[in-house]
């Protein structure tokens, strides 16, 4: 393997990034998006002759130094690439979702005053997750996890002048501390343990660290391993937004559509996931850690379905699709099932992007309108969108033949063969969320695009409303209200026909190998007695039966069971689903809360953090920093002074009486003391 090749990977994009940053007024907007756009194509093409070297050609692994940082008592901290099958797959899906992501935004941002400085951010975001998946230590790790949290924060945040936005950003950072504050205990666990922050060493050590005890008070004690790879796991559910991390992600719809489809299918989201399967080595010694991961997935896959399908806005009911979805990954590495978690990943970037630039396209066409009440019919408007759509719906719902069916129905198998504490939860979890999945997916279908034309009767804009949305989308108005919508221009379209076809195709080409095959090799490690992905592949016959097989299974049932159930709310008798809210007011009012998750963390935990923080300013600082000790010694020294000065008269006779004072006081002393 090359290493000039391998820098260049994700070097590429840094170049891009501070080019399009720094000399966006020198090259204008082409010159921004076409730099952009060339080096995220180059690092695509590179990636996949790494995956074609890994794959084909069976070149061997490269573990090795590319810089070293700092020596701190043997401990050394570098810069390095890991790059195995799993990397080579990875970084190919990185790199070719953000170039469909790039090349889409010279469209969608066209108009908007920030556009070279959002290709700058979104190429820096991409350097960032190539940094974090080709990392052989924790310490190129931790960089990347740090750095796509900060280029996320950048782009969440992008239309700065919108207070929406500056909450968003700043809520998705708060909420990813808490979870990079856990991340950074396993760390530092890790280091405690081995001397060394290396993932080879790290792995090697697995076993006796299992052995060790971290005591917690005199007669009790935790496991080292389940109690680092538990730490670990709380970074993953902040960066990849599991419960009760999960907060910020469909907050996250307020940065531009293009940066939604890249954070929620190719970087950021996807980080912790990639980081537990990394971590196999580790977390397949501790059940119980797995058990945490389970159950949390599970959690995670139900009931944030479940708010997609009490949601209006067309991209917060795909985020909290990718909510749900991540939450089966988790669950397939809770059951050890780590190929099938990133299988899943792989055809989720596809469709998922493929989702989320089919609603920016609908945004587009109809003037910056996101509320699906205000939509419908659209079918024979944006032919295109409208089946690039449908293929990612069917997709995203695992239908047979589709992509997203060999890897959905493969984890609900796993979680089926498994035996670990809380599996039967987790299926049960799984099973009801494909129902979940279908009734959301296709309310979105059917409101956006079929049905009557309900956005000729929307509220008209003002001029300045249509003023505020050029400024914050970057487009003018494209027929929207008060005209017949149309096509999005080909910079658009094109990037939905390249995902739609990995989105039909990719799951069956890749099955075989990827999932029940030996593509993984060495990359993952599971445990004989935990391999339930090589239980479920006993039965396997190939991609066309593994699909025929499918239409006998529940899954599928309950698939076809929540389209059936949009049909009939969403399309067919609408008034069925108003009627079914106020019978179910509670349940529906819970849901349109969000469980109250955000009302708990604004009301109480960010009163009672404000509280503590006011009570160590006034107590601490202000009372015993500021007052006793600062304040206070100066207040004190004074009046010491001031003492002093009364003594220091200046008169002979006060010296003198002082001194015959002292002197009668030794005196006294001494008589007392022989």
């Amino acid at each position: 393997m090359n290493p000039t090749l391998l820098l260049a990977i994700p070097l590429l994009p840094l170049v891009a990034a501070i080019v399009a940053g720094l000399g966006g007024r020198l090259i204008g907007r082409g010159g921004a998006h076409t730099v952009t756009c060339l080096a995220v194509g180059a690092s695509c093409v590179l990636s996949v002759m790494v995956l074609k070297q890994m794959w084909w050609d069976g070149a061997p692994t490269y573990d090795g130094p590319v810089y070293t940082w700092l020596v701190s008592d043997s401990m050394h901290m570098q810069v390095g690439f890991l790059i195995d099958r799993l990397t080579a797959l990875m970084i190919t899906v990185v790199t070719f979702v953000s170039l469909c992501v790039h090349v889409y935004t010279i469209g969608y941002m066209a108009d908007d005053p920030g556009y070279t400085r959002f290709f700058s951010y979104i190429s820096l975001f991409t350097f960032s997750m190539l940094m974090l998946v080709m990392a052989n230590n924790f310490m190129q790790l931790f960089f990347g996890w740090e750095a796509v949290g900060l280029v996320s924060y950048l782009l969440i945040g992008f239309w700065y002048t919108r207070p929406s936005a500056i909450f968003a950003n700043l809520k998705a950072f708060i909420v990813n501390r808490v979870g990079d504050f856990g991340f950074v205990l396993g760390i530092a666990g890790i280091a405690y343990y081995t001397y060394s922050l290396d993932y080879r060493d790290a792995f090697a050590a697995a076993p006796h660290i299992a052995l060790a005890a971290v005591p917690l008070t005199a007669t009790t004690s935790v496991n080292a391993l389940a109690l680092i790879c538990i730490c670990l796991f709380v970074g993953a559910m902040g960066k990849s937004a599991q419960v009760p991390l999960h907060v910020w992600l469909p907050d996250s719809m307020e940065g531009p559509t293009p940066i939604s489809a890249l954070i929620h299918a190719a970087t950021m989201v996807t980080a912790g996931i990639f980081m537990v399967a990394r971590m196999s080595p580790l977390f397949e010694y501790s059940d119980s850690a797995l058990s945490v991961v389970m159950v949390v997935g599970a959690l995670t896959a139900f009931f944030m379905g479940l708010l997609g399908v009490v949601n209006n806005d067309i991209k917060r009911v795909i985020a909290y699709s990718t909510l749900s979805q991540l939450g089966y990954m988790t669950v397939a590495l809770g059951v050890s099932a780590y190929g099938a978690a990133i299988f899943h990943l792989m055809t989720h970037a596809f469709f998922k992007a493929l989702l989320f630039l089919a609603a920016g396209s609908v945004i587009i066409a109809l003037h910056h309108e996101q509320d699906m009440r205000r939509m419908g019919g659209l079918a024979r408007y944006m032919p295109i969108t409208t089946v690039t759509c449908w293929i990612g719906a069917l997709a995203l719902i695992g239908t047979p033949f589709f992509s997203g069916f060999y890897s959905k129905d493969a984890i609900i198998e796993a979680v089926g063969e498994s035996h670990r504490r809380g599996a039967g939860f987790a299926y049960l979890c799984v099973l009801l969320g494909v129902f979940v999945t279908a009734l959301y997916t296709f309310r979105l279908l059917f409101l956006t695009f079929h049905g009557p034309e309900r956005f000729r009767a929307a509220a008209p804009h003002s001029e300045a409303d249509d003023h505020e949305g050029a400024h914050q989308d970057g487009h003018d108005d494209h027929g929207g209200h008060g005209g017949d919508p149309q096509e999005s221009p080909w910079v658009v379209t094109v990037p939905l026909i390249a995902l739609a076809i990995p989105s039909v195709l990719i799951g069956a080409f890749t099955v075989a190998p990827v999932l029940f095959g030996s593509y993984f090799g060495h990359s993952i490690f599971v445990l004989p007695a935990n391999d339930v992905t090589a239980r479920v592949g006993e039965d396997f016959g190939g991609a066309l039966s593994f699909a025929l097989h499918g239409l006998l299974k529940p899954p599928f049932w309950f698939a076809a069971a929540g389209v059936a159930t949009a049909w009939l709310f969403f399309l067919k008798r609408p008034e069925l689903a108003d009627r079914a809210a106020r019978r179910f007011r509670l349940a529906y009012r819970i849901l349109c809360e969000k469980y109250y998750f955000d009302w708990f963390n604004e009301k109480i935990l960010a009163a009672l953090t404000r509280g503590i923080g006011v009570g160590l300013w006034k107590g601490g600082d202000q009372g015993v920093i500021d007052g006793a000790m600062v304040n206070g010694t100066a207040e004190g020294i004074g009046w010491f002074g001031g003492v002093l000065r009364r003594v220091q008269s200046g008169y002979l006779y006060s010296y003198a009486f002082w001194m015959v004072i002292g002197l009668a006081a030794l005196l006294g002393w001494y008589l007392t003391h022989p």
